[in-house]
């Protein structure tokens, strides 16, 4: 039998550390809620159909590009700040939490380079002479239309995929009250199946049913990052990992 000698404080989470990483996380998280004003601002593109012609400000449409960049970039940081802790309960919830988060990133970016694409149609073309008014019309709309598509895959439907693989760790681990995480697991389908409805044109994604079933996800992630960034990890539940790994380094080899 051999006996390998317990890890150094480097390989299992202080208290501390896994302080510091809740921190993190929920800050991230609540962060992630910052492009709630884009859904306004976008609205001359949406409503003005010459917006491309010169109707409208452009300011809006950069700033809400802008926020949805952020968005972008703090969906990948939750999911590389909790990476190290969520592989301790299961590595390929760990992995497909990552990978959800970094293509929801992706297609966001996506949306929003689509949306600034008719801000530059808009200062660069639609002034020049010869400009045909009716293509930059259709090119405008069909830069809109991208933008929802990848919305719908982006920010609708990777929640879903996000909240399965995170909701199971935080619900297995006990590293916050079970009731949040129970609240993602249930959110999940719901949005997977209005998510579905969206893609088949059964109902458009601004419709009320889709505003309801898109709630219970975004009441999740808003109270995991509260209640990370106010109370952190729940103690026991961050000693059991931490006896867990010590258990497993102590196993016969």
């Amino acid at each position: 039998m051999t006996i390998t000698a317990p890890a150094t404080g480097a390989t299992r989470p202080s208290p501390d550390s896994m302080r510091r990483t809740s921190l993190a996380a929920g800050i991230l998280y609540l962060i992630s809620f910052v492009s709630i004003p884009s859904l306004a601002l976008y609205n001359p593109v949406r409503e003005n159909a010459d917006f491309v012609l010169g109707a409208g400000s452009d300011t809006g449409v950069q700033w809400a590009g802008f926020l949805e960049v952020v968005v972008a970039l703090a969906g990948i940081g939750t999911a590389v700040v909790l990476f190290r802790v969520a592989r301790r309960q299961s590595e390929t919830a760990a992995l497909g939490f990552v990978t959800a988060r970094v293509l929801e990133a992706a297609l966001i970016l996506v949306g929003v380079v689509s949306m600034l694409s008719i801000v530059t149609l808009r200062q660069d073309v639609a002034g020049t002479a010869g400009a045909d008014p009716a293509s930059l019309i259709t090119t405008g709309q069909a830069h809109l239309a991208t933008y929802d598509w990848a919305f719908l895959l982006s920010q609708s439907l990777m929640p879903v995929f996000n909240a399965l693989c995170i909701g199971y760790v935080m619900y297995r681990s006990g590293l916050v009250p079970r009731i949040l995480p129970t609240i993602g697991l249930i959110g999940a389908p719901l949005l997977l199946l209005s998510d579905i409805a969206i893609f088949f044109g059964v109902y458009d994604r601004a419709a009320p049913i889709a505003l309801v079933a898109a709630l219970p996800i975004a009441a999740w992630e808003f109270s995991l990052g509260v209640y990370l960034t106010v109370k952190g990890f729940k103690p026991a539940a961050v000693a059991a990992l931490t006896a867990t790994d010590l258990d497993t380094e102590l196993s016969p080899a």
